[in-house]
């Protein structure tokens, strides 16, 4: 429970810091072309395409290094077929 109450305290402190950055924002000059808001929003879809293509990435590495790790098997011996000879 006492981490419950930091990670909310933190959480409470990140959003009410990401609010006060909003005001300032928007007090900032428009640019030319208009596009700031925009382009971070366009940043931001990038990014989470980015993100959705790592989470597949990693959990295949994951596998990959499972089973490097996995001891190797032991084939059981074949049965001796009677009907048929090595020669054909």
């Amino acid at each position: 429970m006492k981490n419950l109450a930091c990670i909310s305290k933190l959480a409470l402190i990140i959003a009410l810091w990401g609010f006060t950055a909003t005001n300032l924002w928007a007090a900032e000059a428009p640019r030319e072309d208009g596009s700031d808001l925009f382009m971070w929003i366009f940043l931001a879809f990038c990014a989470l395409i980015v993100v959705a293509q790592l989470i597949p990435a990693i959990l295949v590495l994951m596998g990959f290094v499972k089973g490097v790790k996995k001891e190797k098997v032991t084939v059981p011996p074949r049965p001796v077929d009677d009907l048929t000879s090595p020669e054909g």
